[in-house]
């Protein structure tokens, strides 16, 4: 009981912590892409994963940190986003791995809008100081938030979350 309450929070917990750490500071911590790794090779045998398929999700997990590099070599997203990305393949593995990439794009689509949207409005200048660099002209937008919200999605209809809880 105590590995299912760890699989229904861990990841998408960690998921909203780099989801926030993104929006207010722009940054999502090594440490927090290095946990979710950690708590996959945890918690993944304990779910009934074997080796097999745990190789298969870090080959999966390979394959997003290597397109996600490319994306920050060419400036498109961060080095965070990039390694947030790969470990939330890791979790979610090939099965799942297309409506998750679907996902993130548009989310990251709306995200951009919606920030292109509030430093345009006048009230971009009366905007809480915590969210200075979202309504700063120039800046990035904080890609993080849309891999995380995207993650979420799709662990919850995931094998993870099959008969435990419902999808969102």
């Amino acid at each position: 009981m105590q590995a299912d309450a760890a699989l229904a929070a861990i990841f998408p917990g960690l998921l909203a912590f780099a989801a926030f750490s993104d929006l207010f500071e722009y940054k999502i911590p090594n440490w927090l892409s290095l946990l979710l790794v950690c708590a996959f090779l945890v918690l993944a045998p304990l779910a009934g994963l074997t080796a097999a398929m745990m190789a298969q999700h870090g080959a999966c997990s390979l394959a997003v940190l290597l397109g996600g590099l490319l994306f920050f070599s060419r400036g498109w997203i961060g080095g965070g986003d990039a390694k947030l990305a790969a470990a939330a393949a890791l979790w979610l593995g090939w099965e799942n791995l297309y409506p998750f990439l679907i996902q993130s794009a548009l989310a990251g689509g709306a995200l951009t809008i919606a920030v292109i949207l509030l430093r345009a409005a006048p009230i971009a200048a009366i905007a809480p100081s915590r969210l200075s660099k979202l309504r700063t002209p120039g800046e990035g937008v904080p890609y993080g938030v849309a891999i995380a919200v995207s993650a979420i999605a799709v662990y919850s209809k995931s094998f993870w979350m099959a008969g435990f809880l419902l999808p969102l």
